[in-house]
């Protein structure tokens, strides 16, 4: 492999950006596309996430005291230099994880997307806002959003700068310190996106990583943050906000899913097929919103299924670090294992492989080939157990409803997408699906890259969303400051009962107010029905 990012004393210099308090054990850190060990990083302890918390608070009253504009600032430097450095965060993404250079572009693109976006929107957001007081005239309200302090991230390695980065970019424009703890296998990704952080301009101590296994550093973390954020299975999301609930703390969770993909009788075959094979295979599978169960109309099933199969086989497989391959490695033997698994027991059980269904050692040591089911049933373990791999099952209904019926028979509800030749008549679709986000004519790209929509899952998806105004505003608490600028609002020299009855029209008339602001037209306005 012919990057940079091989250079021990490289690797040894991002290594320096943990928070380790003393020595400690080296855990090593593989390149999944050749089975090597590249580097090693420190398996930090319950001190060293004490330490960092510490430090991140230490530096975030100064913070909060700066400027949105001046935070602001930092941001579109860093979304510059961010792409300027762009073929170094490629390489290190494809050394660490094994996806191929298309897929670790979609991590650019969304990193520099949040970074304008959230520079665009956080000053409105961020701003002080007047709001209507108890006594109009009478009573000021103003709501401020102060930053919660620390928020705490636990980042998956799927996509380690997406995941880890443009979760901590809203926290740290809203005023707060971030301390991550992002997967051990993709570590050196998230520190030298710090770097890049560091360089333009933000103070070191705001952004503390501590790397070493969740199961360790995880409990520590949540009992000293102020917020936590974490992306990755429902089991273990389960675990984290059972903790975060005992410590009544905020916590934003983007959890496992089994999503679906539906194709209308009306749908173009061939463009469904195509847009269906970038849904299923990207990142092979190990993407939370890529699809795994398709319901495809009867009217347009096989010849869907003609070419949604010649397209699956026709994928590439690769691991080297650059452009070319279609469809990369899985990350470790466990990814690889577990979707083995999945599709060998359902051929036992008698379901038929159309495409794919064998690992590839010969193109790398994870890599398995794109794998296209029929014939899955409810007794087999990829029916409704989440695969997160390439290995996708498709099924022939009758009705949308029954598409739409299907598609919500599922304790997920992530993402799901929605294929017709009637865009109007997809949304309405798309509607009746229980999922947190759903692309009409597309996979998943057209939600996850509007960023101005909040994004995240129903059912045991997950809680919170990331993305839109909220993906920042979460990061805050709302202060409310009201002023009684005139008369207290109690009796007074009233006797009670003369003031309680005085109340009634002064409510009955604001209630007018309010529907003289609400008319819309003189038949409205005057209070005649029809």
């Amino acid at each position: 492999m012919n990057t940079e990012w091989t250079d021990p004393e490289r690797l040894g210099a991002l290594r320096d950006g943990v928070t380790a308090t003393g020595e400690r054990e080296d855990l090593p850190v593989e390149a999944p596309a050749i089975g090597e060990t590249i580097g090693s990083i420190p398996s930090c302890t319950d001190a060293d996430v004490a330490a960092a918390v510490e430090r991140a608070r230490e530096a975030q009253s100064a913070w909060a005291d700066r400027s949105v504009e001046e935070r602001v600032d930092i941001f579109d430097r860093f979304h510059d230099l961010f792409l300027d450095r762009r073929a170094e965060v490629l390489d290190l993404v494809q050394l660490e994880t094994g996806k191929t250079r298309r897929d670790a572009v979609e991590e650019v693109m969304d990193v520099a997307n949040n970074a304008r976006h959230y520079g665009n929107v956080a000053p409105s957001l961020l701003t002080s806002e007047r709001r209507s007081g108890g006594i109009p005239f009478a009573t000021k309200a103003v709501v401020h959003r102060q930053p919660v302090g620390v928020v705490g991230l636990i980042s998956p390695w799927n996509y380690p700068v997406v995941l880890t980065i443009s979760d901590a970019l809203p926290a740290l424009l809203a005023g707060n310190a971030v301390v991550c703890k992002p997967a051990e296998e993709t570590t050196y990704t998230a520190l030298f996106v710090r770097e890049l952080l560091i360089e333009a301009g933000l103070p070191a101590d705001l952004f503390q990583i501590v790397s070493g296994p969740g199961e360790r550093l995880g409990e520590p973390l949540i009992e000293a943050v102020d917020f936590v954020g974490f992306t990755g299975s429902t089991e273990v999301g389960r675990e984290v906000a059972a903790q975060a609930g005992r410590n009544l703390l905020p916590s934003s969770l983007e959890l496992g899913g089994k999503n679906p993909l539906v194709v209308l009788d009306d749908a173009d075959p061939e463009s469904a097929a195509e847009g269906a094979v970038r849904a299923c295979f990207a990142n092979a599978g190990q993407l939370c919103i890529s699809t795994e169960r398709l319901y495809v109309h009867e009217d347009v099933y096989d010849d869907f299924l003609d070419a949604f199969v010649a397209a699956t086989r026709g994928l590439s497989l690769g691991a080297e670090i650059g452009y070319g391959a279609d469809v990369g490695s899985m990350q470790s033997q466990a990814q690889l294992d577990k979707v083995q698994s999945h599709v060998e027991d359902a051929v036992e059980k008698g379901a038929d492989v159309l495409a794919g269904g064998r690992a590839r050692p010969d193109v790398g040591p994870y890599c398995y080939e794109p794998t296209v089911l029929t014939g899955v049933t409810p007794e087999m373990v990829a029916f409704d157990e989440e695969t997160f791999g390439p290995a996708v099952a498709v099924y022939e209904v009758e009705s949308v409803d029954e598409a739409v019926e299907r598609a919500n028979d599922s304790e997920y509800g992530l993402n799901a997408s929605v294929w017709t030749g009637d865009p109007d008549r997809g949304e309405r679709v798309a509607e009746r699906i229980e999922c947190g986000t759903v692309n009409v004519n597309e996979g998943y790209v057209a939600a996850w890259a509007s960023v101005d929509a909040p994004m995240g899952g129903m059912g045991d998806s997950g809680i919170g969303r990331r993305h839109g105004d909220v993906g920042l505003t979460k990061y805050t608490e709302a202060q409310t400051v009201a002023t009684q600028r005139v008369a207290p609002i109690a009796p007074g020299p009233l006797p009670d009962r003369v003031w309680a009855s005085a109340l009634v029209p002064v409510l009955r008339g604001w209630k007018r107010l309010s529907e003289l602001r609400r008319a819309r037209t003189w038949t409205d306005l005057l209070g005649w029905r029809s």
